[in-house]
């Protein structure tokens, strides 16, 4: 670790140990024994900027604390058709580990609906594999290859992708990635997107330039399903369904034999596992002779702190679509789209 790194983690050190005993009894939680790389983890979320690094780190253990994050995984979604409809229609899963043991997540953006169940649920679904991924999946991958694994793999469905759909679930959007941004930074090592229409591509092409280099770097465009060029960091059993062979997109809906092999279905392993372990952790605190309490999990979601540099990204995309739109005669069905640039 370089010089300006290991002093800006020794200074951010100091400034948690100045915390009141809650909130360093949450950062110790938080961090699972790894207090440095987690440091390190919101210093480069902050440009390694200490003092603004010192505020991103209170702001996420406040969160954390306020709602109850430690015991989200105590709160399975149901009942169980509940559960289902979700999954059907936020399609998110873990497919595997790549050949260096870094798991791999699926997002199915394209096709993603969000429209069975209450905002509420979303949140607490993303939030709980967020919360399993960084207390089960990657302390066990760390164990298996005996070293710290903090990252994983993210691998961008963009198949369905519609210029409407952008603007309909722009909330839900906004909130999920607001919650990412501000509490579980760099926790992703790189996003791969895949199957991307040509609105995406384009838009792709203009907004590159804007990002820092950091950012910048973590993405990669691959040429259609992928599959070629995520062969070479994993093996087929871990390739997410959607990446097996072209045109083989993100699908809301899953028969009884593909569900098994389909990441983002209520029946694959990865889904079946967490929920379990969630019932059991439920079982744990909950009175045994009552009932799982049924309801979503609410959580508050902090106000993002936008810079400038997101501002003019979120303009140009804007922009973009809309011109896109324009030469292609679909400009009746984004009028009035706009990203929330937060």
């Amino acid at each position: 670790m370089e010089q300006a790194a290991e002093e800006a983690i020794q200074k951010l050190s100091a400034l948690i140990d100045q915390a009141d005993a809650t909130l360093k009894s949450e950062f110790e939680i938080m961090h699972q024994g790894y207090p440095t790389e987690t440091m390190a983890r919101f210093l480069k979320a902050r440009d390694w900027n200490v003092d603004r690094a010192h505020k991103m780190l209170l702001d996420c253990l406040n969160w954390r604390i306020e709602n109850d994050i430690d015991d989200i995984l105590s709160k399975p979604i149901v009942p169980t058709d509940l559960f289902r409809s979700v999954r059907e229609s936020q399609l998110y899963g873990m497919s595997g580990f790549s050949k260096d043991g870094i798991p791999v997540f699926a997002l199915g953006v394209g096709r993603s609906s969000y429209d069975k169940a209450s905002v509420h649920y979303y949140v607490q679904s993303h939030i709980q594999i967020n919360e399993y991924r960084d207390r089960v999946v990657l302390p066990a991958a760390s164990k298996k290859h005996g070293r710290l694994i903090h990252a994983c793999i993210k691998v961008l469905d963009m198949t369905g992708l519609r210029l409407t759909a952008l603007s309909q679930m722009k909330q839900i959007l906004t909130t999920i990635s607001t919650v990412d941004d501000l509490n579980y930074p760099e926790k992703t090592e790189t996003y791969y997107i895949v199957n991307a229409p040509y609105v995406f591509s384009a838009c792709w092409r203009v907004v590159k330039p804007l990002l820092q280099e950091r950012t910048r770097k973590k993405v990669q465009v691959l040429n259609g399903c992928g599959r070629d060029e995520l062969l070479k960091i994993m093996d087929p059993s871990s390739l997410p369904h959607v990446c097996r062979k072209e045109g083989s997109g993100s699908s809301r809906r899953s028969t009884n034999s593909d569900s098994v092999d389909d990441c983002y279905s209520a029946e694959h392993w990865f889904h079946q596992e967490m929920y379990n372990y969630m019932k059991q952790q439920s079982e744990a605190t909950e009175d045994p002779v009552a009932p799982i309490k049924q309801g979503s999990f609410h959580v508050a979601v902090p106000e993002p702190n936008p810079e400038g540099s997101k501002v003019k990204i979120v303009k140009t995309i804007e922009a973009e679509v809309h011109k896109i739109a324009d030469q292609n005669g679909l400009e009746d069905s984004v009028k009035g789209l706009e990203l929330n640039n937060r």
